[in-house]
């Protein structure tokens, strides 16, 4: 499955996109990891991509909560 990013403003994090079904958010870190996170609802990803602070939302409500991988393009 193919995940669409977008860039966003934040020190630690380079992009974010999301798909629906399965409820995967992908996350590019700026050292140019890229990460899934499995069963994140619609509205946490909302929350991280409008958040002041992308990181902080990220290591508050993402990195604590759900089961992730490291996604090898």
């Amino acid at each position: 499955m193919r995940i669409v990013r977008h860039p966003v403003v934040s020190s630690s994090i380079a992009s974010i996109g999301y798909l629906e079904e399965p409820a995967t958010l992908e996350i590019e870190f700026r050292g140019g990891a890229v990460y899934r996170y499995f069963g994140v609802p619609a509205s946490v990803y909302r929350g991280l991509d409008g958040a002041d602070s992308i990181g902080r939302y990220f290591n508050e409500r993402v990195r604590p909560r759900f089961e992730f991988g490291r996604h090898e393009q």
